[in-house]
C-alpha cells in the first residue's frame, strides 16, 4: 500500500536551504523569506497609511519597522524555545542563539510585535489601535513567505496521507504527506490578506479602531487550528489532552483576544 501511495505523490522539489554561501556567510531561503516579507509588508502599510489619510505621519514608519523586526524575531525565537522545546534549551542554551537553523514561533512572534506596537505607540504618542490595524493588514505578507520557506526547508510537514497533491518529505518517512506548509501559505498568507484589505477597502474598515487586529487574530487563529488537522505535530510533543495540539492551543489566546477588539471596535465612540 505504501509503495502504490509514493507512486502516486508529488516528487518533492528538493531546494537547497542554502541560496549561496560565501566562506563562512550563507544565505538561506528562511532568511530571505523574513526580509522580503517584512520590507513588502512594511511598503503596503505605507500604501495603507497614505490612502487613509496618514493617521500616522510618514516618517514615524521608518523606526517602527526596525522596533517590529526586532519584535519578531526575538519574540518568535523565545516563544520556540518556551512553548516548543523548552526542555533541550533549558540544557543546550547556547543553541538558543542559533535562529539561522530555524525555529520560530508565529504566536511567540505575535507577542514579541504587540510588546513592541505598545512601546512604540507610548513613545512616539500615537493611537495603539491604529497602528496595529495597519500593521495586522500587513501581516499575511510575511506568513505567506514564511510559510514557502517552511515548504523549501522541508520542515513543518503535514500527516500521512494518500490525497493526489501529496509529498514525500525529506526527513518525513516513506509515505506521502499532506503539505501543510502550502496550507498555510495560501490560508494565513493569501486568504487572511485578500480579506483584511478586502474589509480596509470595502467596509473602511480604518474608522473602527482595532476591527482589521481583530479581524486578523481571528482569521489567524481558525487557519492554524484547521491546518493543525492535516499538520504533523512535533514529535517531542505529539498530541496534549484531548487530542489538541500546541498550536492549536496556543491559537485561543487569539480567539479571545480578536472576538474583545472586535466588539470593542462596534461600540459607539464616548
Amino acid at each position: 500500500m505504501i509503495d502504490l501511495l509514493n507512486l502516486a505523490a508529488i516528487p518533492y522539489p528538493e531546494i537547497d536551504p542554502v541560496i549561496f554561501s560565501i566562506g563562512p556567510l550563507a544565505i538561506r531561503w528562511y532568511a530571505l523569506a523574513y526580509i522580503v516579507g517584512m520590507v513588502l509588508g512594511w511598503r503596503w502599510i505605507l500604501r495603507l497609511n497614505t490612502n487613509a489619510g496618514e493617521p500616522i505621519k510618514k516618517e514615524k514608519w521608518d523606526d517602527a519597522l526596525v522596533w517590529i523586526a526586532i519584535g519578531v524575531i526575538l519574540g518568535g525565537r523565545l516563544g520556540y524555545v518556551l512553548f516548543y522545546n523548552a526542555g533541550f534549551y533549558f540544557s543546550n542554551p547556547s543553541e538558543a542563539l542559533k535562529v539561522w537553523q530555524g525555529g520560530m514561533s508565529f504566536h511567540g512572534g505575535c507577542l514579541g510585535v504587540t510588546v513592541a506596537m505598545v512601546l512604540f505607540a507610548r513613545r512616539h504618542k500615537i493611537p495603539l489601535l491604529t497602528f496595529a490595524d495597519l500593521i495586522s493588514a500587513a501581516v499575511p505578507i510575511g506568513l505567506f513567505f514564511g510559510r514557502i520557506a517552511n515548504f523549501i526547508n522541508g520542515e513543518l510537514y503535514g500527516r500521512n496521507t494518500d490525497v493526489a497533491w501529496a509529498f514525500v518529505f525529506p526527513g518525513g518517512g516513506p509515505n506521502p504527506r499532506h503539505p501543510s506548509q502550502l496550507y498555510e501559505a495560501a490560508l494565513e498568507g493569501a486568504l487572511l490578506f485578500l480579506l483584511l484589505n478586502w474589509l480596509v477597502r470595502n467596509r473602511n474598515a480604518f474608522s473602527k479602531p482595532g476591527f482589521i487586529t481583530g479581524t486578523f487574530l481571528l482569521g489567524y487563529a481558525a487557519a492554524r487550528a484547521l491546518v493543525e488537522l492535516f499538520r504533523q505535530p512535533d514529535a517531542h510533543i505529539g498530541f496534549l489532552v484531548g487530542g489538541i495540539t500546541m498550536g492549536q492551543l496556543l491559537s485561543l489566546p487569539m480567539i479571545i483576544g480578536g472576538l474583545y477588539l472586535v466588539w470593542r471596535s462596534q461600540k459607539p465612540a464616548a
